[in-house]
């Protein structure tokens, strides 16, 4: 059944894509070229309320359910009835900043209610975690916060890569199948059938998506990705351990790294975090000289290796994964370090090679 439903998504998608085009362009919800944009002409975007009502066909069909959502005691709602109502005001939100541009502020406190419905409605928060060499971290008053905060930076961190023709909804397709192979192997029929689910929905629209786009997924794309994927995970991982947390953090690598080190790169320029620039992966990987297909390739490329990774950890000894944790990290600042994704003058690892060679 969920091979038929997946077929059907994968369909629906492709059908409901050019006439979601159709409306985009009659609403005025349209991207415009700008310094920091890479394409030339106005495009239509809104596309992901393509993938969301493709998702939401097949859902209701599949109908797939959380064997422990009603064991939840904190849940005032079922987790799966709060992750819709959750995702339906993230593509609110989406289509309002589509078509209007709204602010940063309200873009946020809309994804702060739809986090807050799932983690305070749906009862999902990562409350304790037992360490790996012995004791509990308790995260207490902290708890809800903190899932929350997760939640929104993985929505924002999707949505900040969604730079290049089929970037985003690519990578959030590598993501999902990951997250839906690691909930194979765990047993996890609801997440993967969620994952699976939407996957092919965004593979669908990937059709008109990839270069040369012919639509855009837009804020409402982007976030509604960004969102479920950061549910998802939290909730194929509920054996709250060290080694539980980071798997969704290494499957997510991209999105992730690209966040983090555009913090860095602004922290040291002395700019606002939030101040948008033209110095994100792709933009350098394209400064570097790769063509835009290239430059997309190369990052589902790097996308497949973190869900590699994620794979491999998960099945990894405590010291096998501290050794597969470590050479990741080298591996990523020596690439960080090469593409410039930090600033031009940040090579430390390269110096220090460098230094010790002389």
């Amino acid at each position: 059944m969920l091979y038929l439903t997946m077929v059907l998504a994968f369909i629906a998608s492709i059908l409901l894509t050019p006439i979601v085009k159709r409306i985009a362009f009659r609403v005025g919800a349209v991207d415009r070229p700008n310094y920091r944009k890479v394409h030339a002409r106005i495009m239509p975007r809104l596309g992901g309320l393509a993938i969301f009502g493709s998702f939401l066909i097949a859902y209701f069909i599949l109908k797939p359910q959380d064997p422990i959502s009603n064991a939840i005691e904190a849940s005032f709602i079922p987790i799966e009835t709060a992750i819709i109502i959750g995702a339906l005001l993230i593509i609110i939100t989406g289509v309002l900043d589509d078509m209007y541009e709204i602010s940063a502020k309200a873009k946020l406190l809309g994804q702060l209610v739809a986090a807050g419905i799932v983690v305070v409605g749906g009862g999902l928060e990562i409350s304790f975690i037992n360490l790996p060499f012995g004791g509990v971290l308790d995260f207490g008053y902290l708890s809800i916060p903190l899932t929350i905060l997760w939640i929104v930076g993985i929505t924002n961190a999707i949505n900040l890569i969604d730079g290049l023709d089929g970037l985003a909804a690519g990578v959030s397709t590598v993501a999902l199948l990951t997250l839906a192979a690691m909930a194979f192997i765990m047993g996890d029929v609801y997440v993967m059938s969620m994952a699976a689910l939407l996957a092919a929905s965004t593979s669908g629209f990937l059709v008109y998506n990839f270069h040369p786009a012919k639509i855009f997924m837009g804020d409402t794309g982007a976030l509604f990705l960004g969102f479920m994927i950061s549910v998802l995970a939290l909730m194929g991982f509920k054996n709250v351990t060290v080694v539980a947390l980071i798997i969704p953090i290494i499957m997510l690598g991209v999105p992730i790294s690209d966040t983090f080190f555009a913090i860095v790169r602004r922290v040291r320029e002395k700019k606002s975090i939030s101040e948008a620039d033209k110095s994100h992966l792709h933009h350098c990987l394209l400064n570097i000289g790769f063509s835009h297909s290239q430059t997309v390739l190369i990052i589902y490329g790097i996308a497949a290796l973190f869900g590699l990774a994620a794979l491999l950890f998960s099945q990894a000894t405590l010291w096998g994964g501290i050794l597969l944790i470590s050479v990741m990290l080298v591996a990523i600042e020596l690439f960080v370090e090469v593409v410039g994704l930090a600033g031009k003058n940040y090579r430390p690892l390269l110096n220090l090679v460098k230094f010790i060679g002389k």
